[in-house]
């Protein structure tokens, strides 16, 4: 199933959608609310509330797809973020092709890591769909992209094996790991990547049942259209039932936690010369069986773009 969090024209009302064929979207709080039965209001709820509640879900969308009813299409719709993540968890240095341009360009260590590199990143960087990426120069001029799979926890997980782990993923997502590169401090991130929509997050949240590999889907982002990145998940370092496991070692992970798997190489600050991110640019990021996340840039500066 896809789930998405979105607004209609004229209302600040955010619902839980399913999208149906690709383009239908099925509002299922309100099929809940006609068909008499209880279902969370918000897609953290859902994720939350577990097994049962999914299952309805499903039950629903099943019959809203089967219903000739018109439905509005996502093109009618305002796609917000899915949710809001309790914690996002960032994954660094997990492509080979990234790390030899970090080392190159970001004076990181040239060896492989061996073992996962992780940072936070704060839920109030989160942004959605279609809404804009602040950019503030007086903070930085190398504000740089990283297309990266994001995966939703759905139930808790505290010292989790690596053969358990997929129990505790509810599904996929992207994340867009936006970082100031002139903002690193002593070598920590915090504020490089988490500054205010620095997590653009969506468009939708697809269950784990209807992507069995994960481990196996193309990605890739473009500005302005133009190619910045291409890889596959395979090349990560460390898998996401190894990522899952290493974490839950010592940090309990919740449902709605999103775990961010690290980026390809092809940010800007690996090119020759490095390019970054400008006011008006659009960045686009994909990843199969997903969708494409995209954000326009804009001057965080203008008051119209105020916080």
């Amino acid at each position: 199933m896809r789930l998405l969090t979105y607004r209609t024209p004229g209302t600040d009302d955010p619902r839980l959608g399913a999208l149906l064929d690709g383009d239908r979207v099925a509002d299922l709080s309100a099929l809940a609310a006609a068909a008499g039965v209880e279902l969370p209001g918000d897609l953290l709820g859902l994720v939350r509330a577990g097994d049962r509640a999914l299952a309805t879900a499903r039950a629903l969308a099943a019959k809203a797809a089967g219903d000739p009813a018109p439905l509005p299409t996502l093109a009618e719709v305002t796609p917000a973020a899915p949710l809001r993540p309790g914690k996002i968890v960032g994954v660094g240095l997990n492509y080979v092709e990234h790390v030899a341009e970090s080392h190159r360009t970001l004076e990181t260590a040239r060896e492989l890591p061996d073992r996962p590199v992780l940072f936070s990143k704060p839920s109030t960087a989160v942004t959605g769909p279609g809404q804009p990426i602040r950019h503030n120069a007086d903070l930085t001029e190398q504000l740089d992209w990283e297309c990266e799979l994001a995966v939703v926890i759905g139930a808790p997980a505290y010292r989790v094996a690596e053969a358990d782990a997929w129990r505790h993923v509810f599904g996929y997502s992207i994340v867009n790991d936006i970082s100031a590169r002139d903002q690193r401090r002593s070598g920590q991130w915090f504020f490089s990547k988490g500054q205010d929509t620095f997590a653009p997050f969506g468009p939708v949240v697809v269950t784990a049942d209807e992507i069995p590999d994960p481990q196996r889907l193309d990605l890739s982002l473009r500005v302005n259209g133009e190619l910045r990145q291409r890889s596959n998940t395979r090349h990560m370092l460390f898998g996401i039932a190894r990522l899952i496991a290493d974490i839950s070692s010592g940090v309990t992970l919740e449902p709605g936690d999103v775990i961010a798997t690290g980026s390809p190489s092809g940010v800007g600050a690996g090119m020759v010369p490095p390019q970054f991110l400008r006011p008006g640019d659009l960045v686009e990021a994909t990843i199969e069986g997903i969708g494409t996340l995209a954000n326009p840039v804009v001057d965080a500066r203008r008051p119209t773009d105020a916080h």
